[in-house]
């Protein structure tokens, strides 16, 4: 794994605890549909691409132009 791999990781996994921790407290109430889904959704994103090197960010900013596509795939 690479440095950029072990980022993404740690970073998702700290939005998702985070996320959860603020759940749990009750300053949140995550069973309801909020912004804080969103939240989940880019954290669960960034745990994700640490393993599988799949970034749907990067896949569209490529069809879009925007970016060249890496080397080694993933948002790095």
């Amino acid at each position: 794994m690479t440095v950029n791999q072990y980022i993404r990781i740690f970073a998702g996994a700290f939005i998702l605890i985070s996320l959860a921790l603020t759940h749990f407290n009750g300053q949140a109430d995550l069973s309801q549909m909020t912004w804080l889904w969103f939240t989940a959704f880019v954290g669960a994103n960034l745990f994700q691409s640490g393993f599988s090197k799949f970034c749907p960010l990067e896949t569209i900013l490529i069809k879009l132009g925007v970016a060249k596509p890496s080397v080694g795939g993933s948002c790095a």
